[in-house]
């Protein structure tokens, strides 16, 4: 008997320390290493290694080409090899921000194995880190009251399948009784309903700017605006796929009709106003594009639209002939003859549709529509994106 016990031990030990390789291969390599000044340190060990590189949206961008245009992408810096095969290299100061980046070895593209915080944008995971007392404050997690997130399935009988949104509720939703404003936060081409919460940060957003008094307390809705997925690649029946940049169904009319079915199932499963004023919609470049065209296709549902660098009627396929996208100026004569309260347009000086969002700048112009314009630095990046709502959300539902 007294051997049973000793061989069942003996096993369950293995077990155990098989379990928990990993901790015991995790090496004690800092990397990143924010530094007092807001420098950072880079750390990466490879002792056979001829070249490593960090590619990054904290260096400065370079240039690359694409059918779009040239666009802005991150910058490469070469690290030093120093003691013992680890290289190592330190940035200039940062301001703060959040921060994305890669590791090359060897031209080899992969994630720093010291920091085991990653996103995924489309098909690349990235590493990131985050530089306090300043803008990334509301990207971080503060001690404040917390919101929940919610991966959330609706019927969408428009496009005949089951579908999934995440929904941001503010603290203190499932313990009131009160009803709430909804804002319709859309993500661009190539993302999901996981993109507003995992790159955009919109929930520890809310949850600060909440707090701090400067947003009203609203639901946030993030649908997938990929006509023909049901969810996120990976969380849907037979979605084990690779995430690509431009999916099926996605700028051709379909999801800006099917969007009353969200709405509906919002309106009968949240508590929430049901009016125009107590409804917003946003979204970034093909997200801003649906947003453009859902309010302006729908010009009585929703009170507060903003464009983040949005794509524009430019953007539609020339075969497409859906009536969502055709007599935009008679759409938009309409939606503004009862206007928004506030029509938001966000770009950045060197995103490659500044172009675009200037001649539909000149459009609204025109026919003399009221809007509110903001300009930033940099191009088609999450950094602005982040930025957008953080300035967008207060002006909510005053």
């Amino acid at each position: 008997m007294k051997k049973i016990v000793l061989y069942v031990g003996a096993f369950l030990f293995s077990i155990a320390g098989y379990a928990q390789q990993a901790l015991w291969g995790g090496g004690d390599i800092v990397s990143p290493q924010i530094n007092k000044d807001n420098s950072v340190t880079f750390r990466i060990l490879a002792p056979k290694a001829s070249k490593v590189e960090i590619e990054g949206d904290f260096l400065p961008a370079q240039k690359i080409k694409t059918p779009f245009g040239e666009v802005e992408a991150p910058g490469r810096v070469q690290l030093k090899e120093g003691k013992n095969g680890v290289w190592e290299y330190t940035s200039s100061i940062l301001p703060s921000e959040m921060y994305n980046y890669s590791v090359y070895v060897n031209d080899f593209k992969t994630t720093d194995p010291s920091n085991v915080y990653q996103n995924r944008d489309i098909a690349t995971i990235t590493n990131y880190f985050l530089i306090g007392n300043g803008q990334a404050d509301l990207y971080m997690v503060q001690d404040v009251p917390h919101g929940t997130v919610s991966k959330v399935w609706y019927n969408c009988p428009t496009l005949g399948m089951e579908r999934r949104l995440t929904v941001y509720t503010p603290a203190g939703y499932e313990s009131s009784n009160k009803k709430y404003p909804v804002l319709y936060l859309l993500h661009g081409a190539g993302g999901d309903e996981n993109a507003w919460v995992e790159q955009g940060r919109a929930a520890q957003i809310m949850d600060n700017l909440i707090a701090q008094g400067k947003a009203e307390p609203m639901i946030v809705v993030m649908p997938n605006g990929n006509g023909a997925q049901q969810a996120a690649p990976g969380e849907a029946p037979n979605s084990m796929v690779k995430p690509q940049f431009m999916n099926p169904k996605t700028m051709d009319g379909e999801i800006e009709k099917a969007f009353p079915d969200i709405i509906k199932f919002v309106e009968k499963t949240y508590r929430v106003k049901k009016d125009k004023n107590n409804r917003a919609i946003c979204g970034l470049s093909m997200g801003g594009f649906h947003s453009l065209y859902i309010s302006a296709y729908y010009p009585n549902k929703f009170g507060y639209v903003g464009l983040f660098s949005a794509a524009t009627s430019k953007q539609i396929n020339n075969k497409n002939t859906s009536d969502v996208y055709e007599n935009l100026d008679q759409k938009l004569a309409t939606q503004f003859s009862n206007p928004p309260r506030l029509y938001w347009i966000g770009i950045g000086k060197t995103d490659f549709l500044y172009k675009d969002n200037i001649d539909f700048r000149k459009q609204l112009d025109e026919k003399g529509y009221k809007y509110t314009y903001v300009e930033t630095d940099g191009g088609h990046i999450w950094r602005n994106w982040r930025v957008y709502l953080t300035e967008f959300a207060p002006l909510l539902f005053k």
